[in-house]
């Protein structure tokens, strides 16, 4: 079957088998190979994309379900070749990764909680990555790198979501 998605803000096409999963076609056709095959049964995380800016595990998602929507993988978050994004160099700065198989997906899920609230609590990033296990850093720096990424989007000078560009801060005392 064809499949058109959007994937990193570009069109692209594939034929393939209806039983290929979106982590399959990322990494086998486009070669997208931030998207990581962790358990491939949907509990680690580590396929963690977003589609139309939800995390989703694109282990458990049929590329021809993904036909139509847009797919954001670790690889379109940089805003340019060779750099980083906000996300990804907090957990640099802050140690948030050892072996780093967990990263992408992890950056991914605090993405999307970042583009929905400006000031996220602890118990806020918990949740946001609570689908996604990490064997390594014991998620204390994972949760301090999401922290530092929301205080320098808060100050930064980087278009935001309406919803919250609408929202007065407030700041946390």
């Amino acid at each position: 079957m064809k499949v058109d998605l959007r994937i990193n803000g570009i069109n692209r096409s594939a034929e393939v088998e209806p039983r290929k999963t979106l982590l399959d076609v990322l990494r086998e056709n486009f070669l997208l190979n931030g998207t990581h095959a962790g358990c491939e049964h949907g509990v680690c995380g580590a396929c963690t994309v977003l589609v139309d800016g939800e995390p989703v595990r694109s282990c458990l998602m049929f590329a021809v379900q993904a036909d139509g929507y847009e797919i954001t993988t670790i690889e379109g978050l940089a805003p340019a070749p060779g750099e980083l994004s906000v996300i990804q160099d907090a957990f640099c700065e802050t140690h948030g990764l050892q072996c780093g198989y967990c990263t992408p997906g992890m950056i991914l899920a605090a993405h999307a909680l970042l583009q929905n609230t400006l000031t996220p609590t602890r118990e806020d990033i918990a949740e946001a990555i609570s689908g996604n296990i990490c064997r390594c850093t014991g998620y204390g720096q994972i949760i301090e790198a999401v922290q530092f990424a929301a205080d320098r989007l808060r100050v930064a000078n980087t278009p935001r979501p309406a919803a919250l560009a609408e929202k007065p801060i407030v700041e946390a005392k």
